[in-house]
């Protein structure tokens, strides 16, 4: 590849990284008001239905932008147009078919998806069943212009998606709400919950439009290049469909086997409080300072899944071309941007959880700041063993990181169980068994790594210098909060000048400790603005 196309990998991972910001922010902003409109109860019931519904996407065609980027940008390495045209016209077929079936388990299923303490959140399942089948569609899409290193698409969508989600389950909610006011509490709660999902629903379409109409914006170029296409090799359509299953089922089941961690804990905490006595009101309360702290987190957990999105079709374009050193050098590109955005979010959160969370959802008792502290460790954790998912399934080894996550979730398993019928940690034990997950994810990912790449992670410029740079941020952003707070009795204000001048001391101490060429400078986010200011004040 040409210098010219050097930094594609760092361009296209910020890219998905500011509007995986903007979308988390969105996110973040408008369930805080949503929460109050629910009330917990409500909540937590809205929030369980996301999780399944999470889950049965997951299975149906969640992995499919980086599936369809794969196999397609492979063709594309090679110039053959016309072959990925038909990849990208038989995902369609796929998704269509996987999507109806998980959508139709996810409506009819409902009650047994869901259990008794928690049947409240069967309605809103069920309202989210239609979109399990637009999103597939919509993936499709995304992993298209994925595959052409174009970002910009997918970026827009997540933007657009979230902020129609926002916006319709706010006024859904209401609605509902008011509505069914004059029945059972369980019913307005149930129904509230419902009003939320429709929210789901109106962004995914919303996003699906918005990208039908970018594709026949560039019809025509899609057309020429296929016009001058004469290296494809006509593949049938049985063989691309097989090798879209082969490719797909794989990283569909690491996803799920990935991600339903987090159900199956779900599952074993009400489950199993609920066989020690503990009341469903009770246990719902304490589900939703759970939801609360995994609003929180996702931020920066989906900040860190962005550098795989745009890795894998760099690295599988490398790797089908033998060009080892050029995918080590893009992994290690991708390793270096997720950890100098994860390792200061993890500081700044754990030590301003409290007032973030109390802030974002005043109906908080304190647990869900308490998990913050106790979880934060899983967004490094998550962040180095999503692009070592990312590279093995670039490489062609799709089964490996299935296998880890199956091992992985069984010790998330056994420790969880454990600590639910020895201690008295209840909701404590979910974030406690993530942590053990993520970390035996970690560990075998890596040797995996080593094995079949003699990949190296780059520890010290990707790990130690933006760890070295946190700490200071960490006393700058905690101090300013706590003397501010003490003048002004503020939290917003307070909260906003803590991460401010954590911020800048984050980011003066990692130049003082790295040192980064003009190069590294190039690869930051905003690099060029930032080099300015490091000249102007001297820094560099």
């Amino acid at each position: 590849m040409s210098k010219k196309n050097d930094n594609t990998l760092v361009k296209n991972a910020s890219f998905l990284m500011v509007a995986a910001l903007i979308s988390k922010i969105i996110g973040m902003l408008y369930k805080s008001p949503l929460s109050s409109t629910l009330g917990s109860n409500s909540y937590a019931m809205f929030s369980y239905a996301q999780n399944i519904y999470f889950i049965l996407l997951m299975i149906a065609s969640f992995s499919i932008p980086q599936a369809v980027s794969k196999i397609m940008a492979e063709k594309i390495a090679f110039k053959r147009y016309k072959d990925a045209q038909k990849v990208f016209k038989c995902a369609l077929i796929y998704v269509s078919l996987a999507g109806g079936a998980v959508a139709l388990l996810c409506y009819f299923g409902a009650p047994i998806l869901v259990p008794d303490s928690m049947s409240g959140a069967r309605l809103p399942l069920r309202m989210l069943a239609p979109t399990i089948f637009l999103s597939g569609i919509l993936g499709v899409f995304r992993g298209y212009f994925q595959a052409y290193r174009n970002m910009m698409p997918t970026s827009l969508s997540q933007i657009i998606e979230q902020i129609f989600v926002a916006v319709m389950a706010l006024a859904m909610s209401r609605v509902m709400i008011s509505h069914f006011s004059g029945q059972s509490d369980v019913v307005v709660q149930s129904w509230g919950a419902a009003g939320a999902t429709m929210g789901t629903g109106a962004g995914v379409f919303s996003a699906l439009i918005f990208m039908l109409l970018v594709y026949q914006l560039n019809r025509r170029t899609i057309n020429k290049r296929i016009q001058n296409d004469h290296a494809s090799e006509s593949s049938s359509t049985g063989d691309v469909m097989r090798n879209i299953i082969l490719v797909v089922m794989p990283i569909v089941l690491s996803a799920f086997i990935y991600n339903v961690n987090g159900t199956i804990n779900s599952y074993m905490y009400s489950g199993i409080d609920g066989l020690k006595g503990l009341d469903d009101h009770t246990i719902q309360t304490m589900y939703a300072e759970y939801s609360f702290y995994m609003t929180l987190i996702n931020i920066p957990l989906t900040l860190a899944s962005t550098a795989p999105t745009s890795m894998i079709p760099e690295v599988s374009a490398h790797y089908a071309m033998r060009d080892m050193n050029g995918a080590r050098e893009k992994i290690d590109k991708a390793t270096w941007l997720s950890m100098f955005i994860s390792i200061p979010c993890s500081v700044g959160l754990a030590v301003l959880a409290g007032p973030i969370t109390r802030l974002l959802f005043p109906r908080t008792n304190g647990v869900a700041g308490e998990l913050m502290i106790l979880g934060v460790i899983t967004i490094i954790l998550n962040g180095n063993s999503n692009i070592s998912n990312g590279v093995l399934q670039g490489i062609g080894k799709p089964n490996i990181p299935m296998f880890h996550a199956a091992i992985a979730l069984v010790a998330d398993v056994i420790v969880m169980a454990v600590l639910m019928f020895v201690t008295n940690l209840g909701v404590y034990t979910i974030v406690i068994a993530m942590i053990v997950y993520a970390i035996v994810m970690c560990i075998l990912n890596e040797r995996a790594m080593k094995q079949y790449m003699g990949y190296k992670n780059p520890w010290r410029k990707a790990y130690l210098y933006p760890l070295l740079a946190s700490v200071p941020m960490a006393v700058a952003a905690g101090g300013v909060y706590y003397l501010v707070y003490a003048v002004v009795h503020s939290n917003v204000i307070s909260l906003g000048l803590g991460v401010l001048a954590g911020m800048a001391v984050y980011f003066v101490f990692y130049l003082k400790v790295s040192h980064p060429s003009d190069a590294e400078f190039a690869m930051m986010p905003g690099g060029r603005y930032l080099k300015k200011m490091a000249v102007k004040f001297r820094l560099v």
